[in-house]
């Protein structure tokens, strides 16, 4: 499929009465994990694009380019609506929350797996382990304290257990910068799995800012708040991997490119006939959008967009979300690295005076009073372990103990 090689609808079209937006949600017993997780993943992606039309608008001083965007911004807008309006009103903010986890590990296991840039791939992999551990951490506060079962929220598609514990994933600012990439020089894939992680890293760390103070007990808003920095943590990690020599029309033209391909996967891979055609007439609205920041590319900078996309626009291999365990309990093993400038360590190599230990120090404090500590170890006080969901023993021997929250691992050297 190559979305250039489309003929692309009016862009009046997109424009509808709200009874065409505000679309029926999905039966949140009845839906497929998989399903939960692609409304989120492109609700996040609608975000991503509306926040960076907005962004080229406020650095634009050609009002013709600026209604041009403000027309695309408000077709991006009325699909985001129609994309949240999938979520059910009754389903909870931890029911939620245990989706935007399991696309953050899944998702990422497939980019990652996927990935040809090897400095890409670590840095999937290094992000990965401390999203799966943050599905561990939600699904003991969901059976602590809703009496819920994430299993049957993740079907059997994902394993709970320990990653690289929460606790531990505290790094000095600096450590979270990488190298960026030269767009011109990756191919599209790799251009498309940045953009892709970005969107939805930055995703999730909004839903998890506007939520913690909505959420009801204080545990769980010491959750969202230990999460969220971690998550602010791996979007500035992602971000950094995006050529910031693109002009901001390339970089226009490369996201509608990347909801294309996204609303065509989802097309591909959807189960739910309903919501398949919701993805349908969005990857149709895309290629509109696609054609018309083509256009602007060509009449406001002279370029074509073969110069931003040179092996041509056919999309490569589509993103599939499948049951990842096998990778990611691969990916476990190497639970012990921390981040050191633009690359990755043992803890064990790095010196003791390392900005890493004192800066973690003061973000804990106390590292058993944290609340992701916290509720690990209440869980285990009511049920006699924590909560999991394991195929097998854990795969990393320190964290095989269901009966022990371990707060030193990728923490504490030697251990």
């Amino acid at each position: 499929m190559d979305p250039f090689e489309c003929k692309p609808q009016k862009a009046d079209k997109i424009f509808t009465s709200w009874n065409k937006v505000l679309v029926k949600p999905y039966d949140k017993n009845e839906v497929d994990p998989y399903t939960r997780t692609r409304v989120i993943l492109m609700s996040g992606t609608e975000f991503e694009s509306v926040r960076l039309s907005n962004e080229i608008t406020r650095h634009c001083a050609n009002n013709d380019i600026r209604r041009r965007l403000a027309q695309m911004r408000r077709g991006e807008q009325i699909q985001q609506k129609r994309v949240a309006s999938l979520k059910p009103a009754d389903e909870s903010i931890l029911e939620h929350t245990i989706g935007y986890e399991q696309l953050a590990v899944d998702l990422t296991a497939a980019l990652a797996a996927s990935e040809k840039n090897s400095y890409v791939k670590k840095q999937l992999d290094f992000a990965l382990l401390e999203d799966f551990d943050h599905l561990y951490r939600y699904a003991d506060l969901m059976e602590l304290e809703e009496g819920g079962d994430p299993a049957k929220l993740v079907g059997n598609y994902t394993e709970i257990m320990p990653g690289r514990p929460t606790v531990a994933e505290y790094r000095h600012p600096h450590d979270d910068v990488n190298f960026y990439l030269n767009n011109y020089l990756n191919d599209a894939k790799t251009k498309l799995n940045v953009n892709i992680i970005t969107a939805a890293e930055q995703q999730t760390m909004n839903f998890y800012m506007n939520v913690a103070n909505l959420y009801a007990s204080p545990l769980g808003r010491k959750l969202y708040n230990e999460i969220a920095m971690i998550e602010e943590q791996h979007v500035t990690g992602y971000g950094c991997l995006k050529d910031p020599c693109m002009t901001p029309l390339e970089c226009l033209l490369m996201n509608e490119y990347t909801e294309c391909y996204l609303y065509y996967s989802c097309y591909e891979d959807e189960k739910d006939a309903r919501i398949k055609t919701i993805w349908e007439q969005h990857f149709e609205e895309e290629v509109c959008h696609l054609h018309a920041a083509a256009d602007l590319l060509r009449t406001y900078e002279g370029k074509v967009w073969q110069q931003v996309l040179p092996e041509g626009g056919a999309f490569p291999e589509l993103l599939k979300l499948r049951s990842r365990k096998d990778y990611v309990r691969g990916v476990l093993k190497s639970v012990r690295l921390t981040a050191v400038e633009e690359g990755w360590e043992e803890l064990d190599a790095v010196p003791d005076t390392f900005r890493y230990f004192a800066y973690n120090a003061k973000i804990n404090g106390a590292p058993q009073t944290v609340g992701t500590h916290t509720v690990i170890e209440k869980a285990i006080a009511k049920f006699g372990q924590d909560y999991r969901i394991q195929d097998a023993e854990h795969p990393v021997r320190a964290l095989a103990d269901r009966k022990r929250d371990n707060l030193d691992v990728a923490r504490v050297k030697g251990k």
